[in-house]
């Protein structure tokens, strides 16, 4: 029988439906990406739009093939626990993901319906292995999940509960059976990445000096970190470990410290305006992205400008830019002094306009420079990969995937680079 994923939303997501795919791989299932049997559907919901997007796929599988055995899984699940569909075959939270071939194969054979949540979703870590991946180069292992912040736009501690950790050993074994399977490159994800260990009596900066021993293991990326948890020990391994990319992802949501309050932020303008001094000290072509939110309850124009004023002075590389979007159950959504969309979608068009400038001026000043590129794609005599700080470059060239080359860098093309190889040898 044939299998088809549609993934939505973040990097752990990614990473589940790929734990996932494998065990259907192993019981000898084809997965495709055409009309298929059986149909699973990782679902997102951090803002409304995740949510109606979410639906509209379920929607348009069913029109296409009402008879497939549809299981839908995930946050939109436990955002909406009274979800129901006559469609649908099987419908979980984010608990047993890792029992969905069990779960399809007792459908096929009962054709009994199955709705499972949980009120101790989150007691423990629901382990999951990966040796492969279908459709990456970059390997992601999840080492966490859950979110204690309470943050008050946030539905995500709701929908994934709180704060577990992934076992060390297993962390470890995980990275050296993908680096073992020719992986150069692994991306650490989690809910809350950076608060691994707090529950295990261990931290992140411990499990990354870990890491850092496995042998071949050419690149090591954390897909998101907050600011708070850039603490002296994490600060001091960036410093000592090449391994670690130059490249960290560190969310803002607002350059007011107004609004940070308003959103129960941990921190304020002059703590992330330090620490970003600080890894700029350490690494000082280091690139910084972030994610920032527009339009919050009570941002007014002059606080809106302070947000730009920040995000201006960080000089972030990219600024990934998020419309507030209500959320029941949430803080955020009780309070007075909501925003027009009219007004936050003038406000998102002009951050990614900054964003757009501060991309391209920190582009530039890697033209002419040398740098490491690891292909990811190959293809109508152009190669394309990333840098170990994540820059697009396109290479007119056949490479072969899944290689480091060293690149001069000869122009910039928009948000990304162009450049040549530097030993002619390489190409094919």
């Amino acid at each position: 029988m044939k299998v088809k994923a549609i993934n939505l939303g973040c990097k752990v997501n990614a990473y589940e439906i790929e734990y996932v795919l494998s065990l259907f791989q192993k019981k000898g299932y084809e997965i495709t990406d055409g009309i298929s049997d059986i149909y699973i559907v990782n679902t997102c919901s951090v803002t409304n739009t995740s949510d109606s997007k979410s639906r509209k796929i379920i929607n348009k599988i069913i029109r296409e093939k009402k008879d497939a055995i549809i299981v839908v899984m995930g946050c939109m699940i436990e955002a909406h626990k009274d979800y129901e569909n006559e469609n649908v075959s099987i419908i979980l939270g984010n608990k047993d993901k890792s029992l969905v071939v069990e779960l399809v194969e007792e459908y096929l054979k009962k054709r009994e319906k199955k709705k499972l949540l949980y009120e101790d979703f989150d007691k423990e870590f629901e382990d999951m292995f990966i040796e492969n991946m279908t459709s990456h180069t970059r390997a992601f292992v999840k080492i966490q999940d859950g979110c204690e912040n309470f943050c008050s736009y946030c539905i995500i501690p709701y929908t994934r509960g709180k704060q577990r950790s992934k076992k060390k050993e297993t962390v470890l074994k995980e990275i050296q059976t993908l680096v073992n399977n020719s992986y150069q490159e692994v991306v650490l994800t989690g809910i809350h990445t950076g608060h691994y260990g707090s529950d295990i009596e261990t931290t992140f900066p411990e499990l990354l000096r870990e890491i850092v021993k496995i042998k071949r293991l050419k690149r090591l990326r954390i897909s998101s970190i907050e600011i708070t948890e850039l603490n002296d020990e994490f600060l001091k391994v960036l410093e000592e470990f090449e391994v670690i990319v130059s490249h960290l992802h560190i969310p803002l949501q607002a350059g007011s410290d107004t609004i940070l309050k308003s959103m129960n932020r941990k921190y304020l303008t002059p703590y992330f305006r330090d620490k970003i001094n600080t890894i700029r000290k350490i690494r000082p072509d280091i690139s910084i992205t972030t994610d920032v939110i527009v339009g919050f309850p009570g941002e007014t124009e002059e606080l809106f400008q302070e947000t730009l004023d920040f995000v201006k002075e960080i000089g972030f590389t990219k600024v990934h830019v998020f419309p507030y979007s209500r959320r029941k159950g949430t803080k955020a959504d009780m309070m007075d002094n909501q925003i027009s969309e009219e007004v936050k979608k003038e406000r998102v068009k002009r951050l990614i306009e900054l964003s757009n400038e501060l991309e391209k001026n920190y582009l530039d000043k890697f033209i002419n420079k040398t740098l490491n590129v690891l292909i990811e794609k190959s293809e109508n005599g152009v190669s394309v990969g990333y840098t170990d700080n994540y820059l697009r470059v396109e290479i007119p060239n056949k490479i072969k995937t899944n290689s480091i080359v060293e690149v001069i860098i000869k122009e910039r093309n928009n948000n990304h680079l162009i450049g040549e190889v530097k030993d002619k040898n390489l190409l094919k």
